[in-house]
């Protein structure tokens, strides 16, 4: 999941020079994910995942790291 998750970021959201060098705990936001980018993630990985990630949840503890979009879309596919 991480890995559809990441390449569809650097390669359509923020520009990286290494992508490959960018940690599942770095900062998404510091790196450049604004809210237009961060609408079109979601749209991404509810698409790509079969989820529903309710607007209610989105905010920068479910959205600042690979790590914390993993855990929240897991989060979602249980419900």
């Amino acid at each position: 999941m991480k890995e559809k998750l990441k390449d569809f970021i650097f390669s359509e959201l923020i520009y990286h020079e290494n992508p490959a060098t960018f940690g599942d705990d770095d900062d998404l936001l510091e790196a450049g994910l604004d809210s237009m980018g961060l609408m079109r993630l979601i749209m991404f990985a509810e698409k790509e995942f079969g989820v529903i990630l309710p607007d209610s949840d989105v905010e920068p503890a479910n959205v600042r790291s690979l790590n914390a979009l993993e855990r929240w879309i897991s989060s979602a596919r249980r419900t």
